[in-house]
Order: C-alpha cells, then sequence, then structure tokens
C-alpha cells in the first residue's frame, strides 16, 4: 500500500522549548492509511493492522524526520537502549538514549505515558515508556541516569490516559506508595471498593523531582478522552499506536 501523494501524517512539536540542535515530534491517530479500527496513522506493526499500511505510515512519518527512528519491543520494562549500539532489529527495550545525530529514539503508546527528555546544551535526547508498571518500577530513573543524571535535563510528558478515565486496583496505589509516600496525592477513589482514578502525569512529574529534573513540561492531554485525536487501547481494545519521537539534529 502506497503512500497517497502529497499527503501529510498528522504530526505535533511538543509545548517543550527544546535546545537548538534538538528535534521532537509526536504523531496522533490522523493522516494515515489504515482502515477502522487502527483509523488513520498507526504505526504499531504488532497491533494486527495490515503490514502494508503499518509500512506505508511509517514511510510518511520518516518524510518529517532527519533519521531513522529505532522502533522498540516494548514490554514494560527498565531496559535503556543506546540507539547508536543497535545491531538488531526492534530490540527489547522500553526506553532510547541518543548522544549523537543520525537516528531517532522512539517510543509508541495508546495510552501509557510516552516521557521525552533532552540535555540544555544539546548533547543527548532520551524517550522512555511509562506505563505505570514501567513507572512504577523506575524506567524514568533508568533512562535519566542512562543520560548522564538531571542536572541539565528537560522533559516532556507525551499525551497518554488522563486523571479521570486511568481506574486502578489497591495494587496500583500500593506499588507507588511503597516507593514514595508523597504518590499519595496521585490516587482519588472512585466510590467502588478498592479502585482509585490514578494520574499518571503527577506519578512522573514525582519521580522526576525526585531525581532533580525540576524543567518538566506537557501532560494535559488524555488519550481516551480525546478521541479524534488519540488512540487508546482502554477505550476502544483493538487500535492503533502513536508515536512520541526525539533526535538530535
Amino acid at each position: 500500500m502506497a503512500p497517497e501523494p502529497g499527503k501529510t501524517p498528522g504530526l505535533l512539536r511538543p509545548d517543550w522549548p527544546l535546545p537548538p540542535g534538538v528535534g521532537a515530534l509526536y504523531s496522533t491517530r490522523d493522516g494515515g492509511v489504515s482502515l477502522p479500527p487502527y483509523r488513520s496513522l498507526n504505526l504499531g506493526d504488532h497491533v494486527g493492522d495490515d503490514p502494508a499500511a503499518v509500512a506505508a505510515n511509517r514511510s510518511l512519518l520518516r518524510r518529517s524526520l532527519p533519521g531513522q527512528p529505532v522502533w522498540l519491543r516494548q514490554v514494560h520494562g527498565l531496559e535503556v537502549i543506546d540507539v547508536a549500539q543497535v545491531a538488531q532489529e526492534a530490540p527489547e527495550a522500553d526506553a532510547a538514549v541518543a548522544f549523537a545525530p543520525g537516528r531517532v529514539c522512539a517510543v509508541l503508546t495508546a495510552d501509557c505515558l510516552p516521557v521525552l527528555f533532552a540535555r540544555d546544551d544539546g548533547s543527548a535526547v532520551g524517550a522512555a515508556h511509562a506505563g505505570w508498571r514501567g513507572l512504577a518500577g523506575g524506567v524514568l530513573e533508568a533512562t535519566v541516569e542512562k543520560l548522564g543524571g538531571a542536572a541539565g535535563l528537560s522533559a516532556w510528558l507525551g499525551p497518554a490516559i488522563g486523571p479521570e478515565a486511568f481506574e486502578v486496583g489497591a495494587e496500583v496505589r500500593e506499588a507507588f506508595l511503597a516507593h514514595d509516600a508523597a504518590a499519595e496525592m496521585a490516587f482519588r477513589p472512585t466510590g467502588l471498593p478498592g479502585k482509585w482514578w490514578a494520574d499518571l502525569y503527577r506519578l512522573a512529574r514525582l519521580r522526576l523531582a525526585a531525581l532533580g529534573v525540576e524543567r518538566v513540561y506537557g501532560g494535559g492531554a488524555c488519550t481516551v478522552s480525546e478521541a479524534e485525536r488519540y488512540f487508546s487501547y482502554r477505550r476502544d481494545g483493538r487500535t492503533g499506536r502513536m508515536a512520541c519521537l526525539v533526535w538530535l539534529e
């Protein structure tokens, strides 16, 4: 399946004051060729979509990038890779970093929280996939460590499930409180026994603040409620994936 001539994918620039030499984009569900339920810019090749459509969508995306994205096989873990050292297709990892131009850090989401990082001097960037398991397990901490620490680092929180839509069980709340009692502020009771509304954005900000990352941007979207713009696994089940991407020029 070939992209339509002149077709532009639905890409947006993060609301993030990036240093010179750093670029970033994130995709919406618009501007691709996939058919429902993957309409239309599905970039995930593991969700049951027509492989030709995914390839066409990735080709459309590539036109707006300075290098080839390194796609990860995300497993809600803590592995962080340097994209310059990737020797296999789709390595198993949940975060990527880059210290030189040429390849693009990318994570795929459809409710989980994507977090992008950049150094003020333009020397390094990173992208992390932070579902609640990865966030509780320390994927942001692992990514910041791989980038050399929090000093001179800023972060951007991409589109994720919002605090009015993310209902979780008590075990999720307990996983965060066991690490930091302050995480209690990110949970509200739903009124049902053992059920809580969780704020992924606040949980990520708490983790980043504890690391010393003081400048954190983004964090206002809701993939579940903004159905025309974003894919959402929790809302739709069978659906596509969006990408958050960052690179060194």
